[in-house]
């Protein structure tokens, strides 16, 4: 596992780039091999195609292929090509999976992402708590890494979620093109003072951690199984706590509550066609993997 805090070139994403790289992908796949044609073709300068090719990854729509160059993967074409379910980011369903993959990537990891929704147990935070907590766990992991690196990540991370204003309240340009804003999974709650000697304060921000209506049985169901396949392989059953409060899981993820979490597992039944089963006890509430499911048939369903 290699945990990375850089390579977005300090870019969030935006919203045009994934569905003009899965495009140009599904019709060349060496787009990346030359920056210069990936410049021409994408239509930007070469740090913002290095971010492009960054994100088009990390977000899993596309991936590594055998060749060695850069291939749309099934879920991007599927989602994202000219015949996709929504080629254009319509759907608010498709950020949700973008959200999922970015921030349950397993393999190469984002720092601020795997971190901050999987392990941060503070009610809020701040950009100074969080650098400071992001210091410390690359100095563990034997990586060093520039004040201005770390402050950059956090920053990429946020303006994935929060959207910059201006004076007149208005979305800065930069910002307006990063998809997940939409999510509004992260808010401003206020301002505190700044650690001592800075002489300012600093934004205050939180996981939004209601109901979130937006997230289908289907979408639910499809990140779950995921998450199984990932964190839980050889498991045939897993435990509601493990997919509420576990690493990687849809609650955490999703910042929902335990008891939201069990109610949207009650529709896991219908949303599998009974592949993966919920059952409530009064010694455990688990949900059961009765047969195996086709990841395409699940993602169909989301749009269907």
């Amino acid at each position: 596992m290699s945990i990375r805090f850089s390579g977005h070139e300090s870019f969030p994403c935006r919203y045009a780039w994934l569905p003009k790289a899965v495009a140009a992908l599904a019709a060349k796949r060496e787009l990346f091999a030359d920056e210069e044609k990936a410049m021409e073709e994408l239509g930007v300068g070469k740090n913002m195609v290095r971010s492009i090719r960054f994100w088009v990854e990390a977000t899993g729509m596309a991936a590594i292929s055998q060749s060695g160059g850069l291939a749309a993967t099934e879920t991007g074409l599927a989602i994202l090509g000219p015949d996709g379910f929504d080629p254009y980011l319509e759907d608010i369903q498709t950020l949700w999976i973008i959200h999922w993959n970015l921030a349950s990537n397993v393999r190469d990891p984002l720092f601020a992402w795997s971190f901050l929704f999987s392990r941060w147990q503070d009610p809020d935070f701040t950009e100074s708590s969080v650098l400071k907590v992001f210091d410390r766990e690359a100095q563990a992991q034997s990586k060093k890494l520039s004040p201005i690196t770390l402050q950059q990540h956090f920053q990429v991370f946020l303006h994935t979620y929060v959207p910059t204003r201006g004076r007149k309240a208005e979305i800065a340009e930069d910002n307006l093109d990063c998809p997940l804003t939409e999510l509004d999974l992260i808010v401003k709650i206020g301002e505190r003072d700044a650690p001592s000697g800075s002489h300012r304060s600093e934004s205050v921000f939180a996981f939004r951690r209601d109901e979130k209506p937006s997230i289908s049985a289907p979408l639910f169901a499809y990140c779950l199984n995921d998450y199984w396949e990932k964190m839980l392989p050889n498991e045939k059953t897993v435990s509601v706590r493990s997919i509420a409060t576990g690493m990687n899981s849809p609650g955490q993820i999703f910042k929902l509550s335990e008891e939201d979490t069990q109610e949207r597992l009650i529709q896991l039944n219908d949303a599998t066609s009974g592949s993966l089963q919920y059952s409530a006890s009064t010694a455990l509430n688990q949900v059961k993997r009765v047969h195996n499911i086709d990841r395409a048939r699940l993602l169909r369903r989301i749009y269907n």
